[in-house]
Parts: C-alpha cells; structure tokens; sequence
C-alpha cells in the first residue's frame, strides 16, 4: 500500500498511498466551511494534508495514529509541501508495513550495540561496569533502551535516536576528559550514557511518538533516578557515594532549573555533560531541519521556531557569487523594521531622521531615567 514515501513528492504530483495520521485538527475557514488539517508521516518525515470537501462524512472513519490511503494532489504553500487530499479510507493495521511509518536510526543497530559493549568493557571502575553489565543484560530494558527515540520533537527523533544519542555523547565524554585533567573519566561515560535512560518509559513510541502519562506527570530525569537505583539496589557493594555522584549527573544534565533540572552541574562531571549533551543534541536537530528541506537548492533553510532563526545551507551554483538572506515569515523583535513613509528612502540619516521620535524634555526625562533606576 505504501507507494510513494514523502521525501520523494514533488510539486503537482498526484498521491495514491498509506500514511499515518500524527495529528488531525478541524478548522474553520473564513467563509464558515469546515476542513481537516492532518499531519501525515512516514518513516521519511511529515507532511501536512488538507481535506476540504466531504469533511463531516471522513472525519467519522478515522483517527488520529491510524493509518489512511489517500488519493490528493501535491503543491508548495507557503514554502511547504501540502497535499490536497480527495479521498481518504482507513487502513488495517495488518494491511501496512510498520516499518515504512516510523523512521529509524541511520546507523545499523548492531554496530550500535557492539560501540555500547566496547565502551563497557573500557570501564575501569568495577562498580561502575558492573552496572552497565546489569542493564545490558536486562532484555526487557534493552528493547526499550535500543528502539526509543531520543525525543519527541527536538532531537534524534526516530526509532533507535535514545541509543544514537547516547553513544554520541560518550564519544564526546571521552574526547574531553582525555583532554582535561581532573575528570573522572568512568562517571562521566557512564553518565553519557545513562542520562536519558528515563526516555524508555517517558516516550510512547509503538505508533507515534508521544509522552506517556508518566512522562507528563514524572519527566524523564525523575523516572531516570528511579531506574538507575532499581538496577543499582541489586549490586551488593555498589558505594553511596558513588551512587550519589551518578545521580547527580542524572539530576543535573539539562543545566537550568527553568531547562527541567531539579539540580544544577554542581561537580566536574555534570559540568562537561550538561554541555556535551547539549552540543549533541542541538547539531542533530539542526542537521535534521536542513536534511528536511524541501528546497534542495536554497541557500537558507525555512525559519525554525525553536531555534529561532534561519540556518544557512551553503552556495550552490545559484548562490556562488552572492548570499540572499530569506525573507522572514516569522520575525523575531530585532528583525523588525520601522515602516518607510511614502516616497522616502529607507537610509535617511537627516537632523529630523536622528531626532524623530526623541523625547526632548531633558528635565522630565531625566526624572524618568532615575525612577527607572
């Protein structure tokens, strides 16, 4: 049923094929019509669908997270594939592949497994590598901990992103304390690796990836905690302050208390993976914003609400010789520009440019610079 996967739809095409339905929403037009805005996805990304006509009779036969062929046309609005659906039906589970609608971690999982037992058996401290062995040898923990993604929205968003990510940043951990002295080398690979651990039981990730009631009630740093001291209850020896060093890095990897953490990098260690686990995190996302394009050969990307800002691509052969900045579809404040009167250029730099607007009651306003103060 899946014929044409969404990185490969041009303009004007015509679509006959299955998707999944990550978000359905009724809106209203100006003219008091009904119509369905759908979020479909497959393992190559997401595309928006709009169905404008038979909206009452449609809306009834189907859900969000089903599946659904649809037959439409392709076009760009506003900068982005939109499909304009003309007929849609539900489909059985049994009828897709579930493997076309989730996308998956470019790196193969088993070299993914065999770079987690290597940085195991790299681990000097014997508590520290007992408890990786713990986990690995935790089949149920291992299915979650190597199918979850990494988040919902923002980051290694896809099948096998937690592990990626986590791997990624012992890979950074390890760069730096062989840089630095002073930095406990085991903790701190350890951390990177089990900083997210919480992630399995945060996520639900069977259809879509969506928070579970835990994850919106705990979050995963406070189910993370509760893992790490599960598996480290069934290790005699294993030392409290050890434990607490762990936690620690746990507690305190997102930074900020206004970032989610109930504790700020108090130690070394926790200093160097808030970081490094920023840094992984933000050039994943940024790289999958750009590999998301549907404008191959544009310079600039489309503006990123989350990060606020356009990102630049690179020249093509269009763009060897000059730079176009985007026009902005979503300006920040130091985008804005005062408006241009009528029949006046932008660049007038006169006494009465200089001076428009000033408050020229130096007694007054000096009087309201020191209440400001």
């Amino acid at each position: 049923m899946k014929t044409v996967f969404i990185n490969e739809i041009k303009e004007r095409d015509w679509i006959e094929s299955a998707f999944l339905v990550r978000d359905k929403t009724m809106a209203m037009a100006k003219n008091g019509r009904s119509y369905l805005i759908l979020k479909l996805a497959d393992r190559t990304g997401e595309v928006e669908g709009r169905v404008w006509d038979q909206v009452d009779a449609l809306t009834t036969t189907f859900d969000k997270d089903d599946f659904v062929q649809i037959k439409g046309k392709a076009g760009i609005y506003l900068g982005r594939m939109q499909l304009t659906i003309q007929d849609l039906s539900r489909l059985a589970e049994d009828q897709v592949d579930l493997g076309d609608f989730l996308p998956l971690a470019s790196r193969p999982m088993t070299d993914m497994i065999g770079e987690l037992n290597q940085y195991i058996a790299s681990i000097q401290d014997i508590h520290l590598r007992a408890l990786l062995e713990a986990f690995v040898g935790d089949e149920t923990f291992m299915r979650s901990y190597s199918k979850a993604p990494a988040a919902k929205a923002m980051h290694h968003v896809y099948l096998g992103g937690l592990l990626e990510h986590s791997l990624a940043v012992a890979a950074l951990a390890e760069l730096i304390a062989g840089r630095y002295s002073g930095i406990n080398r085991d903790l701190l690979v350890v951390g990177a690796l089990l900083h997210d651990v919480g992630k399995i039981s945060e996520l639900r990730y069977e259809r879509s990836f969506e928070y579970t009631d835990a994850g919106k009630l705990l979050g995963h740093i406070m189910i993370g905690i509760e893992i790490i001291e599960d598996k480290i209850r069934t290790l005699p020896g294993f030392p409290p302050q050890l434990a607490v060093l762990l936690k620690h890095l746990m507690l305190s990897h997102h930074g900020q208390y206004d970032y989610g953490s109930p504790k700020r990098p108090k130690t070394l260690e926790a200093v160097v993976l808030n970081f490094i686990d920023d840094l992984d995190a933000k050039i994943n996302g940024i790289q999958t914003h750009i590999d998301k394009e549907t404008d191959r050969d544009a310079a600039w990307t489309q503006y990123h609400k989350l990060y606020d800002r356009y990102f630049f691509k690179g020249y093509s052969n269009e763009h060897s010789e000059k730079m176009s900045d985007p026009a902005p579809s979503a300006p920040t404040k130091q985008d804005k520009q005062p408006s241009k009167r009528s029949g006046q250029s932008h660049f007038t730099n006169t006494l009465g440019d200089q001076l428009r607007g000033k408050n020229l009651d130096l007694i007054n306003s000096t009087t309201q610079e020191k209440k400001r103060d």
